[in-house]
């Protein structure tokens, strides 16, 4: 009886005294391809062609032998990736791959890849410098002064740059091995050096009253206020309505983050299931969105027929939603008239965990407020920002040695 189309086929080849089995199967590519085992014995050949057809009926691809790294990670990009990641994670995890691993090792078979492959494309980074493989100096033509001139500025990649480069690479093979394209993931049998952060970036009780008050004087001071007092993230501030805002239960809900991904704002959900919260408004907080409100009424009636209706909390003067990065404008001049130097918008949501944690608030209600995805989060930023507390401890340890 003759095989139905796609249940494969069996025969032998007296030639190589072996049983063949053939079948068209799922590909890494999400084509199909015909594939072959062998056996001198007939029944592991079945059941070696019977696994290839069930997996493939699951949607598990069989073993690319001629993929090669840039057309796994394409894949992996576009069908794995990018519809379970947030699109800021996607285009950031796809920059990596087009301008670093890609270039480098993207002609080499997925399954010839070994952990010293990775470990020299690692160097090769480390000791590169970007300006000259990327040409940046070159882009600036007559007003070129190092690299394209032969001055090499040595503008070698950061090590928060390679850690990255690195873990886009181990979560690519990772996924590789998931789907049974590869045995083993080489990028975990290479160890990269961790980037080391600053310490001590939040801001201090009195940074923090010179930066609200350098804040007062202007039309996003409740934004300022909700940042230093509720932690809340940038695009969860931006991407926050007023339907979001409960004035009866003195309540907020964050429910999106306002990113821009691929040249367009978009709200997307937040980071993290637990960045899905609902927090207590206090009274600084409620005075300072009530205040902001009457004033946003008032740039309605200025803007007219400009106005558009969006719905957003903290919005241009025309009602439009902000773009993230454009908060630098009134940052920078806010920071700067309260003396903290080169601290980040960001330091405030280090800001409200430290301070919160200074005044003995348990590290759950604070993981609770600020929307970690887990505890150790909370104390890791209060570890990077606790030298104060550690020099009063030792101070103490001294008094008490001391008498």
């Amino acid at each position: 009886m003759k095989a139905a189309n796609g249940d494969g086929s069996i025969y032998y080849r007296a030639s190589k005294d072996r049983w063949y089995g053939a079948a068209y199967v799922l590909q890494a590519d999400g084509t199909t391809a015909r594939k072959e085992v062998s056996s001198k014995d007939r029944d592991v050949v079945v059941q070696k062609l019977r696994k290839l057809q069930t997996d493939s009926d699951q949607g598990i691809p069989a073993e690319a032998t001629n993929w090669q790294v840039e057309a796994f990670l394409r894949y992996w990009l576009e069908h794995i990736l990018k519809p379970a990641k947030k699109p800021k994670t996607y285009q950031g995890y796809e920059l990596v791959a087009r301008v670093h691993l890609i270039p480098d090792i993207g002609k080499k078979k997925l399954h010839k890849l070994t952990g010293a492959d990775v470990r020299l494309f690692m160097k090769r980074l480390r000791n590169t410098c970007l300006c000259c493989k990327h040409g940046y100096d070159a882009r600036r033509g007559d007003k070129a002064k190092c690299c394209a001139v032969g001055q090499c500025c040595e503008r070698h990649p950061s090590d928060r740059l390679v850690e990255q480069v690195h873990a886009v690479l181990r979560n690519a093979l990772q996924a590789a091995v998931r789907e049974e394209v590869l045995q083993r993931n080489v990028a975990k049998l290479v160890q990269v050096q961790g980037a080391q952060y600053d310490v001590n970036r939040g801001a201090t009780e009195e940074q923090a009253r010179l930066l609200l008050k350098a804040a007062k004087p202007t039309r996003l001071y409740a934004l300022y206020v909700m940042a230093l007092y509720m932690g809340l993230r940038r695009g969860e501030l931006l991407g926050l309505r007023w339907a979001d805002i409960d004035q009866v239960e003195k309540t907020l809900e964050v429910r999106r983050t306002l990113q821009r991904v691929d040249g367009a704002l978009q709200a997307v959900t937040p980071k993290t299931k637990k960045s899905k919260r609902t927090v207590p408004l206090i009274k600084v907080c409620l005075e300072a969105l009530a205040s902001h409100k009457r004033q946003q009424a008032k740039e309605r009636l200025l803007a007219g027929a400009k106005w558009v209706d969006t719905g957003y909390v903290f919005t241009t003067e025309i009602g439009t939603p902000i773009e993230p990065d454009n908060l630098r404008r009134t940052w920078y001049p806010i920071r700067n008239a309260a003396g903290v130097g080169e601290m980040r918008f960001h330091d405030l949501r280090h800001s409200c965990v430290t301070l919160l944690l200074r005044l003995k608030v348990p590290p759950h209600i604070v993981q609770a407020i600020v929307g970690h995805a887990d505890v150790q989060v909370t104390m890791a930023v209060y570890a990077h920002a606790s030298l104060e507390d550690q020099r009063k401890a030792l101070e103490q340890l001294e008094e008490m040695v001391a008498g």
